[in-house]
């Protein structure tokens, strides 16, 4: 079947199987579940404190900033992945090429973005997680929350990453010619496209006059 950017012609129907046996929603179902796990075991768990202590501290060397990155970027991450599997449920229904064109390199740039700060996390956080002295949590709190945190932010390094690659596949599919065009648009917004307007009214005509009787109809001609 022709397809543009990896989906058909605009208008047909949603099949959810089909759908959610893609390697791209597989991904992105994956991704969204990991920043939940990420987001959940810092702000559940991401802080401790000593037993004399009452205020409570970021697991992760004290750095309120590695907990602040973790639990921000899964919240952001989450909703990035909520947002582009929307996307990809309403991507067939996109009649422009060059609307489908831009969803496409949007869905690359953010995909690569989002490897790339999972990256930078998953390096902060094994960083601070390494250099944390035993002392500030002498009971041993969290550090499983804490050793899931860096080890999903590090699996997320490559689901983002498979994201962006499969969706440069569907870039460089690009648009069969023989189903859209690059100015491709919608008939019911396509003005060209709009019926002809009705016969323009000719006005009165002065025969009409000579042949009405008065009578409510029209005389024969030919009498």
């Amino acid at each position: 079947m022709e397809q543009a950017y990896g989906a058909g012609k605009a208008g047909g129907t949603f099949d959810p199987i089909t759908f959610f046996q893609q390697p791209q929603a597989i991904l992105r179902i994956v991704s969204w579940i990991f920043s939940i796990v990420i987001f959940g075991c810092i702000a559940n768990e991401g802080y401790v404190n000593r037993p004399d202590e009452v205020e409570e501290y970021c697991i992760f060397n004290r750095n309120q900033n590695a907990c602040n990155y973790a639990v921000g970027m899964g919240a952001v991450a989450f909703l990035c992945c909520v947002a582009f599997m929307a996307l990809d449920v309403y991507f067939p229904q996109i009649s422009s090429i060059k609307d489908r064109k831009k969803a496409v390199l949007a869905d690359i740039g953010i995909s690569a973005f989002w490897s790339f700060v999972w990256f930078v996390g998953f390096c902060f956080l094994a960083n601070q997680w390494q250099v944390a002295k035993p002392e500030d949590n002498p009971l041993k709190e969290g550090g499983d929350a804490a050793r899931a945190a860096i080890t999903f932010a590090f699996f997320s390094i490559f689901t983002w990453a498979g994201q962006a690659f499969f969706a440069f596949q569907r870039y460089k599919l690009g648009a069969s010619s023989s189903l859209f065009s690059q100015d491709y648009t919608d008939p019911s917004q396509d003005p060209a496209g709009a019926p002809a307007a009705a016969t323009e009214y000719t006005g009165y005509n002065a025969d009409m006059e000579a042949n009405y009787d008065g009578s409510g109809g029209y005389q024969n001609q030919d009498n």
